[in-house]
């Protein structure tokens, strides 16, 4: 993995007016279910695996890309860089555990698996909306990158899909064994846990089995629990008998306050186990009152980041607020310029565009801890559904490890947020445009 040298990429007319032409005029069907539903059997290893998926998860893939120009990607790693600069710094971490809670103030190495960095695109260039660390979807998007097929021939010539590394099965055992060597310093973990509440019910169990098969395949025993079933001895954090060494946390608990995670917490906090992402990940970047720091360009100097990601983050990052007692008057004449999100939000929950918000649910707001953030709207892709076109909107998820890029996806919705249950939405590949061409 290569991280991008921060620069300043010149905006591309031709190749951005080519992806909005094609987000808005291109119906090709480029998914290959048949090839998508081979792939995810083989990675499973469970015959019938993708047939039970389609049937359980009907709206989880869109049949259509999405269309980015170069130099857009490039902007958003361009983001990416500079946030990750950013929490590099003493001002912005004081700040940041400053409303952290107090499992989060232990730093014991690990940086976070797969990271999640959420953008709209406009016009102007991309919007981080948000950053995440326990962002799902990247094994499923991995096996649905390597299902698409060519679109029709005059598209392809300006195209190609964003897919992920060739290696991306290493990549993945790479980067948990760097995880378990930044806390334990050699070495790679023996066994792992990818950990959820009552896993066999979530959503994203399929994602969890693609993961154990990746893992298992690189030689690392993994095992898919819910940390209810986890005992801690004090020394050895196990399952079933089994002695476990790192944790794939993906948990929504984030600082696991929770009863049911307290052998988990107890082994983390005593440094017995490797976890990632951890209570102190979140705690830095992901947490939501953070992007009130990064949208604060006179903080940010003040803390000493560089000016050439301050420039970035002041273009990128929507001015944001924390919600209080003092500023509840002019925010709710202002809601219609503002989306609202819990600070510890995850998945779009109990989060509010402005202009729909009622009194009842603005009184809820008021009493949670909440950041209002100016309104980015997203871009648009049509899709054609049951023979109609229909207006998506859509954001781009950048995966990342250390700052690396891993592999990009789109999520195409309709309605406030994401929901992954939209018919015709979904997930969908990203497709690069290339610079200085435009279509016929």
């Amino acid at each position: 993995m290569v991280m991008r040298d921060l620069q300043t990429v010149p905006t591309d007319p031709s190749a951005a007016d080519t992806a909005d032409r094609l987000n808005q005029g291109c119906f090709c069907v480029t998914l290959d279910r048949q090839a998508l539903a081979q792939t995810l059997d083989i990675q499973v290893g469970i015959a019938g695996f993708a047939a039970a998926l389609a049937d359980s998860h009907s709206s989880l893939f869109s049949n259509v890309p999405v269309f980015v120009s170069r130099a857009m990607i490039a902007a958003m790693e361009d983001v990416v860089a500079a946030v990750e600069a950013a929490a590099h710094l003493p001002g912005y971490r004081a700040a940041a555990m400053a409303w952290a809670p107090a499992i989060a103030m232990a730093d014991f190495g690990p940086v976070g698996v797969l990271m999640g960095y959420d953008f709209h695109i406009t016009a102007d260039g991309p919007r981080l909306i948000e950053v995440n660390t326990n962002a799902g979807g990247a094994f499923l998007n991995h096996a649905l990158a390597a299902a698409q097929r060519a679109c029709c021939r005059e598209v392809q010539s300006h195209i190609r899909t964003i897919l992920p590394a060739a290696d991306f099965s290493n990549q993945v055992a790479e980067m948990f064994t760097a995880e378990w060597r930044l806390q334990r310093g050699a070495g790679r973990p023996s066994t792992i846990a990818i950990v959820d509440d009552d896993p066999d019910t979530q959503f994203m169990l399929p994602e969890f089995r693609l993961a154990r098969e990746i893992l298992e395949a690189s030689g690392i025993k993994t095992v898919i629990a819910d940390p209810a079933a986890l005992s801690f001895d004090g020394s050895v954090l196990s399952y079933d008998g089994l002695p476990i060494d790192l944790v794939y946390n993906r948990l929504v608990d984030f600082a696991l306050g929770d009863a049911r995670h307290a052998s988990l917490r107890a082994a983390y906090e005593s440094g017995k186990v490797v976890l990632s992402p951890n209570p102190h990940n979140h705690a830095l970047l992901a947490d939501k009152r953070n992007l009130t720091l990064l949208s604060d360009p006179a903080a940010l100097d003040q803390w000493g980041l560089d000016a050439r990601h301050g420039k970035v983050l002041a273009a990128a990052v929507p001015a944001t607020i924390v919600v209080g007692a003092a500023n509840a008057d002019d925010l709710w004449a202002d809601r219609r310029n503002r989306f609202f999100k819990p600070a510890g939000g995850h998945g779009s929950k109990a989060a509010y565009r402005g202009e729909k918000l009622t009194r009842k649910v603005w009184a809820e707001i008021l009493g949670c801890d909440y950041v209002a953030q100016a309104y980015a709207p997203p871009s648009q892709r049509v899709v054609v559904l049951d023979g109609v076109p229909s207006e998506f909107k859509l954001d781009i998820r950048l995966y990342t490890y250390a700052g690396a890029t891993l592999l990009a996806a789109a999520r195409l919705y309709q309605g406030q947020t994401t929901n992954m249950r939209t018919p015709g939405g979904g997930f969908a590949p990203v497709m690069e445009v290339a610079g200085s061409e435009t279509l016929t």
